[in-house]
């Protein structure tokens, strides 16, 4: 499914947004969304597309803006921030799309490298990214924050010991974020993908009896979805019409949940 986003709700005239794991999936969607509503977008990601980052610059090179970023790395985010906020008078949107699967390992074959680094690309980094935001979302009178959580912070079997438990955390990281700011005017909500076509997934697709048809069978929609729905409730997340709504945590899963 590809969507326009020419029919989701108005946002406010040109926003500041920044956001993680943007070369790719969800991310890129999330980033198309709000480039084609005419907003200026950073981007950063532990990795470059070479292809993706040379359309956006050619067809957006006012508004598009990226960094090869690992966001587990405190310094080196607190200098994008610093570079970026130079001409703004704040950020009003940040999306920690950025996430990393553990392969479904249970905790018997799970290792403490395995644990820290799960716990590292998918927790640590939305603190650090969150931290070093945050004056830059609270200089403005309304300013959004929407996490990347999974069905996996809200179930489990969406993830192995080490991702479902770094999910979880997000969601009640998202809840402690609305309680503490709502009335300094953050908007802070999650969003709990299911099956979604991208390519953290890819290894889902392969193989005679690919596990990716074992979900669609599990899923009452019985598809995988596009990661352009995701993005497009990122734009509701993102718009007046979302202001009341805090701490949520929004599944887009075709009916996994309710199985």
């Amino acid at each position: 499914m590809t969507n326009t986003y020419t029919d989701f709700p108005k946002l406010p005239n040109q926003l500041n947004v920044v956001i993680t794991g943007a070369m790719s999936g969800i991310g890129a969607s999330q980033v198309e969304a709000f480039l084609s509503h005419g907003h200026r977008v950073y981007t950063v990601d532990i990795q470059t597309n070479a292809d993706q980052l040379a359309k956006w610059q050619a067809s957006y090179p006012e508004t598009y803006y990226f960094q090869e970023l690992d966001c587990s790395d405190v310094s080196a985010v607190s200098s994008f921030f610093q570079h970026i906020t130079k001409d703004l008078s704040g950020i009003d949107v940040l999306c920690n799309t950025a996430g990393k699967l553990d392969g479904y390992v249970a905790l018997g074959d799970t290792n403490p490298n395995l644990w820290a680094d799960i716990l590292t690309h998918n927790l640590q980094s939305v603190f650090n990214m969150t931290k070093a935001a945050l004056p830059y979302l609270l200089a403005n009178p309304t300013s959004r924050l929407i996490n990347m959580a999974s069905i996996a912070g809200l179930t489990a079997g969406g993830g192995g010991i080490a991702y479902t438990t770094a999910k979880h955390a997000m969601v009640g990281f998202t809840k402690q974020m609305a309680y503490d700011y709502a009335g300094q005017g953050l908007v802070a909500n999650a969003i709990a993908p299911g099956a979604i076509m991208t390519p953290m997934n890819q290894a889902d697709f392969v193989g005679e009896s690919p596990m990716a048809d074992q979900v669609m069978a599990q899923t009452p929609a019985k598809r995988w979805a596009s990661p352009d729905e995701v993005a497009a409730l990122t734009l509701f997340l993102a718009s007046d019409q979302a202001a009341y709504m805090q701490g949520n945590t929004i599944p887009v899963d075709g009916g996994w949940l309710i199985r």
